[in-house]
């Protein structure tokens, strides 16, 4: 009955249903979980202990008669007196008069509102009803057509005629294990705590059954995967693998040895290899991608290589060529910019097995793309890719195995979270001789000092980035931008330094001319917006600057960061920036004082949380309705490890303690809540 419409409630017709719905609340269960984003402090304090500028409920009697005063449009004024002992005071309410009918002389009222103790007045919000119950009044997320009230007495009486019908879900093993309030004990505080205490006490609860829950499904996807059944076996000769690997001009890490031999080990296994290969920029993630597609071809299988740029793709392509011995591995690039015939006669030889390893961008997903035999799919950066996209490559064959690549290192919580089902490796170490990039917070005073001293950088032979301000989202402006940056750069250096500019609205064959002219040296200043973010690679550019740099997120600033420092000479990165709020003066100190991409991350979920971080759009995160994955995550952590040992029993589905939650989650089935 808890799946039921709201309709089915007493006071909602069609109407407050469509309202509802708006809220993401269309059935009984969804209204009893639609928890308070917050709680108001309501219990009723005396005028003489009430600081300035609180927030607080204060009862007295009503003294003066309610005028309601009218300007500007749509706009009112509601003003009447109160006196608590002997002390007046001016109470006003703004946009809400319909409150005056609840204003009576002589009776006596509580309003919650912010005091003013210098002008003696109360800004009031809301009107409190006689014998309002407990200290805490619960505040929702509402729209304009769902007042507070409305919402609460319609949650009041959901739990009113289907509180019977709350069943407990979770193994009482676990209840007891840690205390947990039950089920329904925990819902209905959540909404109307009694005090402290016991929200605490229901919120601990909750947060642990959301992400148990969650996690009990990711368990099981997981699970899934491994099954023998559902994978390729690639049995790579290992000794032609191991002769490329000594061939290469320098040695791995030991960081690089450990998750290459991770994934040969998934590889060469018939379960279904699902990794995400998490690595800070530079670390080296590229060799250990060209070392599994190698291992892939030894077996006589085809791998495949999807970038989000076709600068990227260009680039991996030179890479893999330089790497491999062309007359024993055939490597093709596949992008939009691909012409008709070319492409034509690659897809003709993916499809008939010549082609051993393809590189590409979105043009790998498109129809008409077949492979003869693909065993491996790696996505790099694979953030910037929707999960249908990754999904679309994965079917090009049957069940290859799967690489995730980032080198936006993704903390834990949000890794345990979004990638659960899949295994993780780190690469925490750079290659030998890399030089930390020293990063510098400077106000835009400053800048003329900045160029000087770049000049003197410049006269050594070295080059240098630009990256320009973002403004919102528009590609356009960001343009304008470039150009006005560009052409004050080029009057700056002229005429010993010449100068590029590099932006989105440009044609992919007018980008590639003028990153090759960049990497060649004959431009030494390269203006851009952040099209060059990911995976250009030009080790004689040591100089970035980035104007306005407090309209990046920590993570951005880190991969533009990454394109110096390349090469074996100190590198600068100069945030140019002077932020109107502490976050953004946070987010500038953070990055002066350390290079670590996953100290970064960590600084930037908690600055920002995890919709921002990581978009939810694309990402497979859920949404919880009181977890949160920053604030919970020790909660996060001991949900997944009950999770683990619960799916490692044998045929645990059938036993008696945990029947509740296999009807709860009806595994096995469509439609649950995380995975809609």
């Amino acid at each position: 009955m808890l799946k039921q419409s709201v309709i089915e409630l007493p006071k909602v017709g069609e109407k407050r249903a469509q309202q509802l719905a708006e809220l993401g609340i269309e059935t009984v269960e969804d209204l009893l979980m639609y928890y308070p984003f917050r709680y108001d402090d309501i219990k009723e304090r005396q005028l003489t202990e009430i600081l300035d500028q609180e927030k607080v409920t204060i009862k007295g009697m009503v003294v003066s008669p309610p005028v309601v005063n009218r300007f500007g449009y749509k706009k009112s004024r509601l003003q009447f007196r109160m006196m608590q002992d002997h002390d007046v005071f001016n109470v006003s309410f703004f946009n809400q008069p319909y409150l005056k009918d609840k204003v009576i002389v002589s009776e006596e009222l509580a309003v919650y509102g912010k005091w003013d103790a210098k002008h003696q007045s109360l800004t009031g919000m809301k009107i409190l009803a006689n014998g309002q119950a407990g200290d805490f009044a619960p505040i929702y997320h509402v729209n304009k057509s769902v007042r507070q009230s409305t919402l609460i007495d319609l949650i009041k009486v959901a739990f009113g005629e289907h509180s019977d019908e709350i069943e407990e879900n979770l193994p009482l093993s676990l209840v007891n294990k840690y205390r947990l309030l039950d089920r329904k004990q925990a819902m209905f505080a959540m909404h109307f705590p009694k005090d402290k205490e016991e929200y605490h006490q229901a919120k601990r609860r909750v947060v642990f059954e959301e992400f148990f829950l969650f996690q009990m499904q990711i368990q099981g996807l997981k699970q899934t995967e491994k099954a023998e059944q559902n994978g390729l076996a690639i049995a790579y000769d290992n000794d032609r693998l191991k002769k490329f690997i000594d061939a290469l001009p320098f040695e791995l890490t030991t960081a690089q040895k450990k998750v290459t031999n991770e994934i040969c080990r998934d590889m060469r296994r018939p379960s279904h290899m699902q990794r995400l290969l998490q690595g800070d920029v530079g670390s080296g993630k590229t060799i250990v991608a060209a070392i599994a597609l190698y291992a892939t071809m030894t077996a006589g299988f085809q791998g495949a290589l999807m970038v989000p740029t076709e600068i990227l793709a260009q680039q991996h392509v030179e890479s893999l060529n330089e790497l491999f011995d062309p007359l024993e591995v055939q490597v093709a690039l596949l992008t939009g910019s691909t012409k008709a015939k070319e492409r034509q006669q690659i897809l003709s030889e993916l499809e008939n097995g010549e082609i051993d390893i393809v590189v590409g961008t979105h043009a790998l997903i498109q129809e008409g793309v077949e492979f003869s035999n693909l065993g491996l799919v790696i996505t790099d950066e694979q953030h910037r890719f929707g999960v249908n996209q990754r999904k679309i490559l994965r079917e090009k064959g049957w069940k290859p195995d799967v690489l995730f690549m980032t080198a936006t290192p993704i903390p834990r919580t949000l890794a345990i979270t979004a990638y659960g089902e899949m295994d993780v490796s780190i690469i925490d170490e750079m290659p030998a001789g890399r030089i930390p990039v020293k990063t510098r917070w400077v106000k835009p005073p400053q800048l003329t000092q900045v160029l000087t001293w770049a000049k003197k950088e410049l006269e050594k032979g070295h080059q240098m980035y630009v990256i320009c301000p973002l403004i919102e989202e528009s590609e356009m402006l960001d343009v304008q931008n470039a150009v006005e940056i560009y052409n004050q750069l080029t009057d700056f250096f002229a005429p010993d330094f010449q100068v590029g500019i590099l932006h989105g609205k440009m044609k992919n064959a007018e980008k590639e001319v003028i990153m090759e002219t960049f990497k060649e040296n004959e431009l030494q200043i390269l203006v851009s917006t952040t099209v060059i973010e990911v995976g250009v690679n030009v080790p004689n550019a040591t100089l970035m600057l980035i104007i306005d740099a407090d309209r990046f997120g920590l993570a951005q600033l880190h991969q533009l960061r990454g394109r110096v420092g390349r090469g074996s000479q100190a590198s600068y990165c100069i945030l140019i920036a002077n932020p109107k709020n502490d976050m953004g003066k946070e987010r500038m100190k953070i990055m002066t004082e350390t290079n670590n991409g996953f100290v970064v991350s960590e600084k930037d979920l908690e600055l920002r949380g995890p919709g921002e971080v990581f978009g939810f759009r694309q990402s497979g995160l859920p949404e919880f309705a009181a977890a949160d994955i920053v604030v919970d995550a020790t909660i996060l952590e001991v949900a997944r490890k009950e999770a683990q040992q619960i799916w490692q029993l044998k045929n645990w589905q059938i036993l008696p303690e945990y029947a509740p939650l296999v009807a709860y989650l009806h595994l096995g089935e469509e439609g649950n809540r995380f995975f809609d």
